[in-house]
Formats: structure tokens, sequence, C-alpha cells
């Protein structure tokens, strides 16, 4: 067991609930009758895609990308560095592709955070890149006053500010991923 510093709620589990379920209801109108894949960023968007999926009231599948922007070296125990794992490195790595072909296939491509953009911008033109028959974004978080490249998520859970946030799959470090609520993370983490 590992100590959990004092954090500040953001949004708690029933305001993530409640609007994942709209946000399901939105797809579910907006490709009524046909068939979707949501395709998550792993890992962050695992819990979000996992609650999304069940809310979404049409055929579909999952499939997950992996890409790394963010530092992670840092161990459950050691000193915050400057800046490690809390900025993005200004490079995203692909370290997991898609298992299935995109082609001609209504994909949503669904993130934990939008953050400067980099990670889903890259994302977005490799996945283009697969011939879909549409590409949208689903994100649960943005954080606008980051962003570095134009982008805006087809559907939208919450704008926050520019706070570093943990829990419902986002980490620091590998770390808080399994907390029901997303919260501010202070900046000297235990």
């Amino acid at each position: 067991m590992f100590a959990v510093p004092e954090l500040k709620i953001l949004l708690s589990h029933e305001q993530i609930a409640k609007r994942v379920a709209e946000m399901g209801a939105e797809i579910s109108r907006d490709f009524a009758g046909q068939p979707i894949i949501l395709l998550g960023v792993l890992k962050g968007a695992a819990i979000f895609l996992s609650d999304l999926a069940r809310q979404v009231q049409l055929d579909l599948n999952f499939d997950f990308i992996g890409v790394s922007s963010y530092g992670t070296s840092l161990g459950p125990d050691a000193q915050l560095k400057k800046n490690a794992g809390w900025d993005s490195t200004g490079e995203v790595h692909l370290t997991k592709d898609v298992d299935q072909s995109l082609a001609g296939k209504n994909v949503i491509l669904v993130e934990d955070i939008l953050d400067t953009g980099l990670t889903l911008n890259y994302l977005r033109r490799r996945l283009l890149a697969h011939g879909p028959k549409t590409l949208r974004i689903a994100a649960l978080l943005d954080k606008p006053s980051r962003r570095k490249h134009a982008l805006e998520a087809d559907y939208l859970g919450f704008s926050i500010p520019d706070e570093f946030v943990v829990g419902y799959g986002l980490d620091y470090a590998e770390r808080y991923r399994n907390l029901p609520d997303i919260c501010v993370l202070p900046s000297t983490p235990c």
C-alpha cells in the first residue's frame, strides 16, 4: 500500500458517470444504426473507454493504440525532478498499433485528456492514413489553455483548468489510475 497525498477532488465519480452517460447518448444518436469502433489510447483512456462503451447503444467493438509522450522514469518512491513526468517531451512514440483494419469504418478515438494537442494530432494523422469512413475524437478532459496544436474533440466530457490531474485512468508515474474521482495532484506528490 502506498501513501496517498491529500488530493483535492476536481470531478467526482458521480459527475464523471453522468457526463459519460450523456456522451454515450450523443454518440448513439450521431451514429444511429451504424457500427462503430471505439479506439482507446493506452493506458489512460482504458477506464473511460470501458464506461463509455457501456453507455453507447450501438453495435460496437473496441481496440487500443498506445503512445508515449511523457517521461515515466520516476519510480513510486522517487523525488519529483523538475518537470519529470509532468510535461510532454514534445515527441510522440507509437508503443502499440491497432489490431484490426479501420478502412471504411466509423472510428471514435477515445482519449483521457486533450492537452497540448500533440498526441491527438499525431494519432489523428496516423489513423486517417488507415482510411476510416469517419474519425471522431472523444476526450474526457480538455485543457484548452495548454493547446499548441489546433484540435478540438467531437465529444467532450469536461473542460478543466491547467492543473495536473490523476484518477479515473490518469496517472503520475503510473500511480493513482485506480482513484474513482479525478483529483488535482499537489506539486510535491508522495
